[in-house]
């Protein structure tokens, strides 16, 4: 047994109720219910949030929310993995053990149901690992990353900075999608972004954080462009 649980409490501060905002035509929350459901991994879809907004919004789109999540879970400050420990421990308390735990981020309208799927295997055939999450590509060296200095600029890695792109190691960062886990992985002290975890490697343009409006502006930019172009492969049309 499966169950995904995405976080999205209500109180967004950058974007006001972000979670819920339209996206494209539907609230941002559905994409990432969405591509849960289409990956046919889960018994259980779940939504923890602290919103009687939110949490209508879920049920519409077929999630389930078991539970209202508490304050002291709910500012700015609480982290994606004491959410899902929370999630984990009320499953546990409910008599509901599952094998796997999927945090799924309610800011993820370019989730794909097979990258869901690629994960879970992945960590079904690596018993030494308890988590596997997404990830993407830089698309400039890292290492040569400029910073303000004064009313100029100066080298982040001075060492870095007259190397060839080719010459330098490929950099990742998390994509902000998923994260698949063990109920012992996510309980543990144990570390996302370590040798216990699997990347799993998102191309660029499926990929977009959604913090700002300009990031907002920027998604919607790109999904269009990618649901375009899906279109043309596979000959839908909305004319």
């Amino acid at each position: 047994m499966n169950i995904a649980i995405i976080p999205a409490r209500g109180g967004s501060k950058r974007i006001p109720g972000k979670n819920i905002k339209a996206f494209a035509g539907k609230p941002l929350i559905a994409y990432s219910i969405d591509a849960a459901k289409n990956s046919g991994l889960f018994e259980q879809i779940w939504v923890s949030t602290d919103s009687e907004d939110v949490a209508e919004v879920a049920i519409r789109y077929g999630a389930k929310v078991p539970f209202l999540r508490p304050a002291e879970l709910s500012d700015d400050f609480v982290g994606t993995g004491a959410v899902t420990k929370h999630a984990i421990k009320f499953s546990l308390s409910q008599g509901i053990q599952p094998d796997y735990f999927c945090c799924i981020y309610a800011t993820a309208p370019f989730l794909q149901a097979y990258y869901l799927q690629d994960a879970l295997l992945k960590l079904q055939s690596d018993k030494q690992k308890s988590f596997a999450f997404s990830c993407t590509s830089f698309a400039f060296p890292v290492q040569r990353a400029l910073t303000m200095q004064g009313s100029g600029v100066a080298p982040m890695y001075p060492e870095f900075i007259a190397k060839r792109s080719q010459d330098l190691s490929e950099a990742f960062h998390d994509a902000g999608q998923f994260y698949w886990g063990t109920i012992d992985g996510f309980l543990s002290d144990k570390a996302m972004f370590s040798e216990h975890a699997i990347p799993v490697v998102l191309p660029r343009h499926l990929v977009q954080d959604i913090d700002t409006y300009e990031d907002w502006q920027r998604a919607e930019l790109m999904y269009q462009a990618y649901m375009q172009k899906t279109n043309l492969i596979t000959g839908n049309s909305h004319d």
